[in-house]
């Protein structure tokens, strides 16, 4: 009776006491995140219960494995207790790595709610994101090395490991140097503030908007709801048009070639009646004028302004609909022409007197 009584309560107890413990402090952050609403930590914090359960079972199991007084684990002792130890190591790795991200998403969350500028929200997001990443590879690095000096075999490799860790070093930067470059790249994107995630970008031609970024790589997403994904070190060797920088609010211009009869000051006023109607024009500027001229044509250059790059986008389609279309009803004539003339009907013989007949 008593081999059977001694592993259900060894392992079942291990499991009841998990099960207890983990459900107190998951109702005691319910109870605390109800007080404080205004701190979203102790929600998020609620996240970790299931790696917290794995955690603190294994720890339970691996102290009173051995008095189970089964026959398998009494064979198997030291490979049972191996088991049991990786699991716990790798356990609390995932329950840190779930700590560290509910303890940056808070921060992020609190800052976001009292910031009001978009621009330092963007970078504070491009940053935590970073360093939340490099906190996850270093966790996930620290307990694989953990796990496997665990064993007996690499302790006694160490020594061998650590005598030619400066010809592996070398050999591994020639070999990883690209990676390292992007490694360094990305942090110096994160806190070199030179781009943002949700910043407005031009890279090799294309427009977009930065949707994600690692520390190796950075996805720009396009108009046409294309992923350009590029290396970071793109961004810090070679030069690229950042329209959020220095405030989101961007001016535009829309170019038409009229005739040179065309009414500058009638076009001037309908300008500024199709803005009025405009819900993305900001009001801060708009202008229109002559900007170069041709023997058939002139070119009329109208100035707008908006918030951001998709409105000023959207108000430039607007104006120039609105505007030919204004042009092509009431001032026809003012529509660029092509002026044509009767072509020769043919080459004439000239006399060697040089007269005609």
């Amino acid at each position: 009776m008593e081999d059977v009584l001694r592993p259900v309560v060894v392992i079942g107890g291990s499991i009841v006491v998990t099960i207890i413990l983990v459900w107190l402090a998951d109702r005691m952050l319910r109870k605390i995140d109800a007080v404080h609403p205004e701190t979203p930590l102790w929600g998020l914090l609620r996240r970790c219960r299931i790696p917290a359960q794995v955690v603190l079972c294994a720890a339970l199991l691996r102290g009173a494995y051995d008095e189970t007084g089964l026959a398998p684990v009494d064979e198997h002792e030291a490979g049972v207790g191996q088991a049991l130890t990786l699991v716990l190591i790798a356990a609390t790795a995932w329950l840190l790595i779930r700590a560290a991200a509910a303890v940056v998403e808070s921060s992020y969350t609190r800052y976001a709610a009292s910031g009001r500028d978009a621009a330092r929200v963007r970078r504070v997001r491009t940053q935590v994101t970073l360093i939340q990443r490099v906190v996850t590879a270093t966790l996930i690095i620290v307990a694989a090395a953990a796990m496997l000096l665990t064993f007996p075999e690499m302790r006694a490799v160490g020594a061998s490991m650590l005598a030619s860790a400066g010809l592996l070093g070398i050999v591994a930067g020639i070999a990883a140097q690209s990676t390292l470059g992007n490694l360094f790249a990305g942090l110096q994107i994160a806190f070199g503030d030179m781009v943002r995630i949700g910043d407005t970008v031009v890279v090799d031609g294309e427009w977009g908007t930065v949707e994600e970024i690692t520390l190796t790589f950075l996805t720009v997403r396009t108009w046409d709801e294309r992923r350009i994904t590029m290396p970071v070190s793109y961004f810090t060797g070679k030069p690229f048009e950042n329209w959020s920088r220095g405030g989101a609010q961007m001016t535009g211009t829309v170019l038409f070639h009229l005739d040179h009869s065309a009414p500058v000051e009638k076009m001037r006023q309908r300008l500024y009646e199709i803005l009025q109607e405009c819900e993305d024009w900001d009001g801060r500027s708009w202008s229109l004028v002559v900007t170069d001229t041709t023997p058939t044509t002139m070119v009329v250059r109208a100035l707008v302004t908006a918030r951001d790059a998709d409105a000023v986008w959207a108000v430039r389609c607007q104006v120039r609909e609105r505007m030919i279309e204004w042009l092509r009803t009431e001032h026809a004539y003012a529509l660029p022409r092509i002026a044509t003339a009767p072509a020769p009907l043919g080459h004439q013989e000239v006399p060697r007197d040089g007269r005609r007949d």
